[in-house]
């Protein structure tokens, strides 16, 4: 689910509405818009609106909240349907599957009105409490203003060195530099959030992304909290590891040069290899020790052609899907939008 509200700055440093261009053609831009990806979190949404929805009021301006629900399975569709008759600032957006978060958090970006759009999870582990500073960030200039985790106890130790190194080996292939622990909860200005949504990959590594675009960004340090519902993280450790090859796949190609290499480096040492048994055939006769070496040296470079073959493999299939060029996502129902926003995403 995906929750929106708009808000722009004036030269007092009041939020006012605007009207900008954004997707498709100009909208009007209500000010603010906070973007919440959420799934099968019916139990948790009235609790988030009662700590975001008073944050968003002390602002003293119009906003409006959308939901984007991706694909759940409890009664949260049904849920955000009630809120919406309640309250005509909650609207929903439904997707027609689960696409998963990234694409999820894509589906906001698209349909988000607002002059600056904030991101975050609806588990409270990402504190309504902080978008103040987020805004006052923006007024200052900032086109990204991302949340930096203080304490990260909330997540396993296992968890925790697994991002520290891969962030950092990230980094060494991509050549992009992520902030030091820092995620999905951010503020984007209008101008970034459009550079987001002309971005049309599939495979999507949306922190990546948000450092790809650049623009003037700084960081605002916040408690992480528990989740409200008491549970762990849902994301498994075969889910990060996908999403870990996804990021990698996504922005950079040495991976493939570093098999190059590697291929030139072994044909090399093949080479010496056969050399010093051609001389020493030659000055000793021929000699037949060495089976067992020759069956290892066969299961080893089989082993490594086939680890070669499965990372060309990711690489094409990232080619496959996108020359397929579906929808990024398909919208299911919609409550209390606009008409005329994109039904689907083209990347």
């Amino acid at each position: 689910m995906i929750v929106t509200a708009s808000f722009a700055a004036s030269e007092t440093g009041a939020l006012v509405p605007r009207t900008e261009a954004s997707g498709a053609g100009a909208r009007h831009a209500t000010g603010l818009s906070v973007v919440v990806p959420v799934l099968n979190e019916a139990r948790g949404l009235t609790h988030l609106l009662a700590r975001l929805v008073p944050v968003l009021e002390s602002s003293g301006e119009s906003f409006e909240v959308l939901f984007v629900d991706d694909g759940s399975t409890d009664g949260t569709l049904e849920e955000l349907r009630r809120l919406h008759a309640e309250d005509p600032r909650i609207r929903a957006l439904s997707l027609s599957r689960n696409f998963g978060k990234e694409v999820a958090v894509a589906a906001g970006l698209k349909r988000a009105s607002g002059a600056a759009v904030v991101l975050m999870d609806a588990d409270l582990q990402h504190p309504p409490e902080v978008i103040p500073a987020f805004l006052a960030k923006w007024r200052e200039g900032y086109d990204d203003v991302y949340g930096q985790r203080i304490d990260r106890t909330a997540d396993s130790p296992l968890r925790r060195a697994f991002s520290n190194v891969y962030y950092r080996v990230f980094a060494v292939l991509s050549g992009t530099k992520l902030p030091e622990n820092a995620g999905d909860f951010r503020l984007l200005s209008r101008r970034a959030v459009d550079a987001m949504n002309k971005l049309g990959e599939r495979a999507r590594f949306n922190k990546g992304l948000y450092a790809w675009i650049g623009f003037r960004s700084t960081g605002v340090p916040f408690d992480v909290p528990d989740r409200a519902d008491g549970e762990g993280s849902r994301w498994r450790f075969r889910r990060l590891v996908r999403f870990a090859i996804d990021g990698i796949a996504s922005f950079t190609t040495i991976p493939l040069r570093i098999w190059s290499v590697l291929g030139v480096l072994t044909s090399l040492v093949a080479f010496a290899y056969a050399a010093y048994f051609l001389l020493k055939t030659l000055i000793f006769g021929t000699d037949l020790k060495g089976f067992p070496t020759l069956i290892v040296s066969i299961m080893f470079f089989a082993g490594v052609q086939l680890l070669s073959l499965g990372i060309i493999g990711e690489y094409l299939g990232r080619i496959y899907e996108e020359v397929k060029a579906r929808p990024l996502f398909l919208v299911a129902e919609e409550i209390g939008l606009d008409p005329g926003g994109d039904g689907g995403g083209h990347g």
